[in-house]
């Protein structure tokens, strides 16, 4: 395996507030890391700085080992590197084929090349096994799981080597959970798009995450491969966190 994105030592800082404090994280390619921790961690913050939102305070980042200082989000983009929000950026009156090229959309002369594009919005899903019906319906009309699916194939296709996926999973049932962790199993089995996976649900992050990190404090404190983890052990690291946090209280 090679490493395609590495930190190190990356602090950012909000006027007195800390966020991020000494952090050294690495992703090896075709790999899925779960990035865990009680809320307020820095985790949000975290992919915000790797995705080109926020410009760290001290460290630094490289990709595919080379070291970068992103400008932007286009920036970081251009090297590879999405992120997919809870909010997912998608357009709810849009139909899911004119979401999927936001931004990009083909054209003939003047005029949208629609007939194109929804035959490449077909194809492109049906490669990762993402199953929409009808890529002409809006995305309002969609589930859950499907949006948060056509926003990940959206990074994908926008050739996204580096995914950042932020609460995929929140708030969805366990047939559309399901979905998205399916879809997750296919980018690895595709091996050229690693992911980093924000969760809340250590289960999950177990069973279709490749290792796992444990983000306390604003640094990674805990680094191990998921199948020598339990869900016993993460869930006791985080208690044991909140228990000493009120203690001090």
């Amino acid at each position: 395996m090679s490493t395609v994105l590495q930190v190190e030592h990356v602090a950012k800082r909000f006027g007195a507030l800390t966020a991020l404090r000494d952090v050294n994280l690495r992703l090896e390619k075709g790999e899925v890391l779960g990035l865990i921790g009680d809320n307020g961690a820095g985790k949000s913050t975290l992919i915000k700085t790797l995705c080109g939102f926020h410009r760290p305070d001290e460290g630094r980042l490289l990709v595919n080992g080379d070291e970068v200082v992103l400008h932007s989000v286009d920036h970081a983009r251009s090297l590879g590197i999405d992120t997919v929000y809870q909010g997912l950026a998608l357009i709810n009156e849009l139909s899911v084929y004119h979401n999927m090229f936001l931004n990009r959309e083909l054209r003939i002369g003047p005029l949208l090349n629609n007939r194109a594009m929804r035959r490449l919005a077909r194809e492109h899903l049906s490669s990762i096994g993402v199953n929409i019906p009808d890529v002409t319906a809006e995305v309002a009309k969609l589930s859950g799981g499907q949006r948060q699916a056509v926003a990940v194939a959206r990074a994908v296709f926008s050739d996204a080597k580096i995914l950042l996926l932020d609460e995929p999973l929140a708030a969805m049932g366990a047939k559309e959970g399901t979905l998205i962790l399916d879809l997750i199993r296919d980018l690895k089995d595709r091996g050229d798009v690693s992911v980093i996976i924000i969760a809340h649900n250590y289960a999950q992050v177990l069973d279709v995450c490749d290792r796992v990190n444990l983000l306390q404090h604003g640094a990674i404190t805990f680094d191990r491969p998921t199948a020598e983890t339990s869900l016993e052990e993460l869930t006791e690291l985080v208690v044991a966190e909140y228990r000493d946090r009120h203690r001090s209280r």
